[in-house]
């Protein structure tokens, strides 16, 4: 079945002067079924000049398909038609000579309109579905680097596509004094909202040190910053995992989140505002207006691995032919579906590493210093060195044959981070298994770990320096 994304491509590849910006905006906006006149508004062209064009654009794909295609008939007609060898080969030669202009470095989001964006039905349109709704909450959760912020991107543009305002706040970017009582908190909070939004910050005027700090808080976004708003705002909080580490903020700040979410049932002005968080594990602080450990309101998002499809789409989309499924199934089990780690390996295997399209090669440097993963594995090394539990706590998953039950704090920080994955009830710590996130873990950190002991010995020097702080406080005088 055909995509609009290869039909795209196949058009891109096959007409001599390509495809304008226009042509493919008329393209995929007829995909979603929207009127020309919506089409002609948002490319600020004149309606006539749209229908002209896509008529012209009808006749081409008419010719493809040896049979008359219209607005109407056009998605239904080629999703039920697979392109034919000579089409497909198109497609791959536009791939392999498009990918060498264009391949990107894997860091940071995805952009908007890279070629290497691959979406995971049906994540992509429940999201978008949920953020129209009236005081919607929307939760991603997914460990480091699995596509959290690839996909927040994405959200921002269709809310501005819709007229909304958007915000983003980032917690990594607050000095810690923010997070010193709840009140500097939310001052702050309300404060970047405001300035995100261009409005004049009027936090004085809303603000009653009687009414406490939750409902000046409610108040300022209910009276000033909603009503100051002609459309809904979409409000993004990002890295929510920082506030974890203050549960006295995190257990005011959830429930806070929750209560704006409940009130959008019953008072219109909170319908404008709609919630993004973005974390990296579990919310397991207590939470007050509930009985639940969990933090659960609205569309909760896990971004799960690439399946192997995906794995063979983004090759396709790297200009390599992995339909034969071989190449695909050796990368993962490497790596899994770990979209940074699968991506990093097309990068090089495509050119800029000088491996000259040698799977293997890079397959088995992979868990080694020589390998392409050196820089993001010492990453993970540096962040066990600093937290001695959680490097014991990962030694315990990588040596054993089945699986682990860790402590569900040291499990959710191992997850959060990307090391390993978990399996059962969140509730249950006694059903709480770990495994390795990935082959390549369990390989480089085996070999780590055995050949420095580096973890066990930081643990011990620890405790010897516990130990020698005690011994002082002991023969201190009792009084002192």
């Amino acid at each position: 079945m055909g995509s609009i994304d290869e039909l795209v491509l196949l058009l891109k590849a096959s007409q001599a002067t390509g495809l304008t910006t226009l042509q493919e905006l008329i393209l995929r906006s007829s995909w979603e079924g929207e009127t020309y006149t919506n089409i002609a508004s948002e490319a600020h062209y004149g309606e006539e000049r749209v229908k002209k064009i896509a008529a012209h654009l009808w006749q081409v794909l008419s010719n493809f398909y040896k049979e008359p295609i219209h607005k109407s008939n056009f998605r239904h007609t080629l999703e039920n038609h697979h392109f034919s060898e000579a089409h497909q080969q198109l497609i791959k030669e536009f791939n392999r000579a498009a990918t060498a202009i264009s391949l990107e470095f894997p860091s940071g989001p995805v952009s908007l309109n890279s070629r290497f964006y691959i979406p995971r039905p049906p994540i992509e349109e429940l999201a978008y579905a949920e953020m129209a709704e009236p005081g919607s909450v929307i939760c991603i959760k997914a460990p480091k680097k699995m596509g959290k912020s690839s996909l927040v991107l994405r959200l921002l543009a269709r809310a501005n596509k819709q007229g909304f305002r958007t915000v983003t706040l980032d917690f990594q970017q607050a000095d810690k004094a923010v997070f010193a009582s709840l009140d500097k908190f939310l001052r702050w909070f309300c404060v970047n909202v405001s300035r995100e939004l261009q409005l004049e910050t009027k936090l004085n005027d809303y603000w009653d040190e009687d009414m406490g700090s939750k409902v000046s808080c409610s108040i300022y976004f209910q009276k000033y910053l909603l009503p100051a708003l002609s459309s809904p705002v979409v409000l993004v909080l990002n890295e929510v995992d920082w506030v974890f580490e203050y549960q006295e903020i995190a257990q005011e700040l959830l429930p806070l989140v929750r209560s704006w979410h409940e009130q959008a049932k019953r008072v219109e002005i909170w319908q404008k505002l709609r919630l993004i968080l973005v974390y990296s594990t579990e919310i397991l602080v207590p939470i007050k207006l509930t009985q639940s450990p969990l933090f659960n309101i609205g569309l909760t998002i896990n971004l799960p691995p690439f399946t192997k499809e995906q794995v063979q789409d983004l090759a396709q989309r790297h200009g390599l032919d992995w339909t034969d499924g071989e190449d695909a199934d050796s990368l993962m089990a490497m790596v899994g579906g770990n979209p940074y780690l699968v991506r990093l390996a097309l990068y090089h295997i495509v050119g800029k590493g000088g491996l000259k399209r040698d799977l293997g090669q890079l397959l088995q440097q992979a868990p080694t210093e020589a390998g392409i993963y050196n820089q993001c594995l010492k990453q993970y090394v540096l962040a066990l060195r600093d937290e001695p539990e959680l490097g014991d706590a990962f030694y315990e998953v990588i040596n054993t044959t089945n699986y682990v039950k860790l402590e569900p704090s040291l499990a959710y920080k191992l997850q959060s981070i990307g090391l390993i994955n978990l399996e059962g009830d969140v509730y249950d710590k006694l059903r709480l298994r770990s495994t390795p996130a990935c082959e390549l873990y369990r390989l480089y950190f085996q070999q780590y770990l055995k050949k420095s002991e580096h973890f066990n010995n930081t643990h011990v020097e620890q405790l010897k320096q516990e130990n020698q702080q005690l011994s002082v406080l002991s023969s201190l005088d009792e009084l002192t």
